[in-house]
C-alpha cells in the first residue's frame, strides 16, 4: 500500500506556468550568468504567470541563493521513490525540499527511454514527491513510430493510469506535460491544433475533482511559437528544453 498523506498543495490553471528544463547542462559560471539575466529581465517586465526552472542536482545550492526572493521558483529534474536508505546515487525528495524546490519532473522522455523507467515507478516518483511538499511535473509522450501507428491516446492513457489509480487527491496536485517524444530536441514540433487534440483528451481523462490542473507542452517550444500555441485552450504553458538556456528566449516564452 502506497502512503498517500500528502503536504504539497493544490495546483491550478488560473496563471499560465512555464517551467525551463536545463537537463544536463550548465556550469557555476554560465548559471549566474543566465540567472542574472534572467533576474534582470523579468525586473523590466514580470511574466503573466509562473515561472520556474529545473536544474541539475548539483546546482540546486546556486539556484537557490540567487533565486530566493525572487518571481522564478526552482526545482529538479527527477527525485528517487524511496525516502531513504542504501540507493547511491539517488537523491530523495526531501533532499530537494531543503532547497526550497517547488517543482521536480517525474517520467521524462529521456528517463524512460535511457533509464527503462516504467510508468509504476514513475507514479511511484509522483508521490514521494508530492509527501514531501513538491509539485510532481508528470511527463507524458509518444514516440513516432507510435503516432503513426494512431496509439497516441492508449499510449498516454497507460503511461498516465499508474497515477491515477493512486488518486485523484495525488493528481490534484500534480502538473502534467505533453512532451511528444518525436518533437523533443529535434526542431519538430507538434502544430497548435495536434498539440491541444492530445491536451484535450488528458484533461477529458482527469479525475472529476482534478480537472483543473495545469498541462504543460513541451517539444521545441521556441519564443517565436510559444504564443500561439498557448492560445490553445487546454495548454496552460510550457515544459521548455533548449530554449531555457537562453535568457532572451526564456524571457519571450514566458511572457507569451
Amino acid at each position: 500500500m502506497i502512503d498517500t498523506q500528502y503536504t504539497s498543495s493544490f495546483v491550478n490553471r488560473d496563471k499560465r506556468l512555464v517551467i525551463g528544463n536545463w537537463k544536463m547542462n550548465g556550469s557555476m559560471k554560465a548559471n549566474a550568468a543566465l540567472l542574472a539575466d534572467l533576474i534582470e529581465g523579468f525586473k523590466r517586465q514580470a511574466a503573466s504567470g509562473t515561472v520556474g526552472v529545473c536544474v541539475p542536482f548539483p546546482y540546486l545550492v546556486q539556484v537557490s541563493d540567487a533565486l530566493n526572493n525572487t518571481p522564478i521558483s526552482w526545482g529538479a529534474q527527477d527525485v528517487s521513490a524511496q525516502e531513504k536508505g542504501a540507493y547511491t546515487g539517488e537523491v530523495s525528495a526531501s533532499m530537494l525540499a531543503e532547497f526550497q524546490s517547488t517543482w521536480v519532473l517525474v517520467g521524462h522522455s529521456e528517463r524512460r527511454a535511457m533509464h527503462g523507467e516504467t510508468a509504476e515507478l514513475v507514479a511511484e516518483k509522483a508521490v514521494a514527491a508530492a509527501k514531501s511538499g513538491l509539485t510532481p511535473v508528470f511527463c507524458v509522450g509518444e514516440t513516432l513510430a507510435e503516432r503513426e501507428a494512431g496509439q497516441v491516446q492508449a499510449v498516454i492513457a497507460a503511461q498516465l493510469a499508474p497515477l491515477f489509480a493512486v488518486g485523484a487527491e495525488l493528481v490534484a496536485r500534480t502538473v502534467i506535460a505533453y512532451e511528444p517524444v518525436w518533437a523533443i530536441g529535434t526542431g519538430k514540433t507538434a502544430s497548435p491544433e495536434e498539440a491541444q487534440e492530445v491536451h484535450a483528451f488528458i484533461r477529458q481523462a482527469l479525475p472529476a475533482t482534478a480537472k483543473q490542473v495545469p498541462l504543460l507542452y513541451g517539444g521545441s517550444v521556441k519564443a517565436d511559437n510559444a504564443a500561439t500555441l498557448f492560445a490553445m485552450d487546454d495548454i496552460d504553458g510550457g515544459l521548455i528544453g533548449g530554449a531555457s538556456l537562453v535568457a532572451n528566449d526564456f524571457l519571450t516564452i514566458a511572457r507569451a
